[in-house]
């Protein structure tokens, strides 16, 4: 039986993540900006509480089995599970818009390797505050996941300058606390590859393009603007595929628009240049058949909205990109197009 004390961490990381997804999970608030800073603020105070415990030479209590023992238990390892539950309080608010920004396999990748990244010491028990690389390492990776988000909110601007403002900002933020602990405990280098790799993936592309965040996708008939609705028909999924909010496949009649639609949540005061991409296959590959661009504010709960089209688009594999005017990937719907006409029953109406 695994130890009721090795399930703290994971307990606190769990409980934040379940919070967050139900209280933010698409949008972030400048109140949100505030409580994952006190979150921040508050994991620099335990680390350094945890390095100056270190130097002291503070050794853990035995264990054992009746309550008494067990409370001394748990309070020696309070501070590591507070500290647990402010990274995961971070984390899991601004996991969940990375995740949902993912827009194609190279930003997926990335954020399973920072999910990977943040629960690999959910089991670490004891020796979690003995492991001050790796404490370090998610010091730098979560203010680097708040900075992403704040300074762009801050300046009001999605210049890809300001990830690499925010991303050295975290760890030289990181490299600070490290020099200012007791003892130094620890290796700092791990932080600087870290900001290494997250650099060099926003350079491929592999980094979803926050504040920015995906809200809807989709692609249909019969398009509708009317009193600030916007209204498209899609044809339904499968009812066995349900991972899927719409069909791969869009019947149309010949000489039929193939309309898309797009919803990007950015934070209040931020504004950008998005753009509508339609490419569709061919033996060689991928051919851009139109592209158009147009201005998103942020602040609108439910994403800033656009919208395009393709006239009579021939049959075959098309697909859908939203992207920022720098060209990084927001969003991607893809499209088996055939002529013909969808049965009433497969349609239904999305609002936007």
């Amino acid at each position: 039986m695994i130890p009721l004390r090795r399930l703290y961490p994971l307990a606190a990381f769990l409980g934040g993540f379940v919070w967050d997804a139900l209280t933010i999970g698409q949008r972030v608030r400048v109140v949100d900006f505030w409580r994952l800073g006190a979150f921040l603020l508050g994991a620099a105070v335990l680390i350094h509480f945890l390095a100056r415990r270190d130097v002291r030479q503070a050794s853990a209590p035995s264990t054992g089995d009746g309550w008494r023992e067990r409370l001394v238990d748990l309070r020696w390892q309070a501070p590591h599970l507070l500290l647990q539950f402010f990274f995961g309080g971070i984390f899991s608010a601004l996991f969940i818009l990375y995740f949902k920004s993912s827009g194609h396999l190279g930003t997926w990748l990335m954020a399973a390797f920072l999910c990977t990244l943040l629960i690999a010491n959910e089991f670490s028990g004891r020796a979690f505050g003995q492991r001050f690389s790796l404490i370090w390492a998610l010091f730098a990776l979560n203010a680097t996941l708040l900075f992403n988000f704040a300074l762009p909110h801050a300046a009001g601007s999605l210049n890809p300058w300001w990830f690499y403002v925010s991303t050295v900002a975290s760890v030289a933020l990181t490299h600070l606390l490290w020099r200012l602990a007791p003892g130094r405990p620890g290796r700092i280098l791990p932080s600087w590859c870290l900001g290494g790799a997250l650099l060099l993936a926003w350079n491929f592309d592999m980094v979803a393009p926050v504040p920015l965040v995906k809200q809807d996708l989709a692609v249909g008939h019969a398009f509708v603007q009317d009193a600030g609705r916007y209204m498209l028909q899609v044809e339904r999924a499968p009812s066995w595929q349900l991972w899927r909010d719409q069909s791969p496949t869009v019947r149309l009649l010949e000489g039929e628009k193939l309309y898309g639609v797009s919803a990007v949540f950015a934070p209040l005061g931020v504004a950008a240049t998005l753009e509508h991409r339609w490419e569709v296959r061919e033996p060689n590959g991928w051919r851009e058949v139109y592209r158009n661009r147009f201005q998103a504010t942020g602040g609108r709960e439910r994403g800033f909205r656009g919208y395009s089209w393709v006239s009579n688009p021939q049959a075959g594999e098309w697909r859908f990109i939203v992207a920022t005017q720098d060209g990084r990937t927001i969003g991607i719907v893809s499209a088996h197009v055939e002529r013909g006409m969808p049965s009433p029953e497969d349609l239904a109406l999305r609002e936007f």
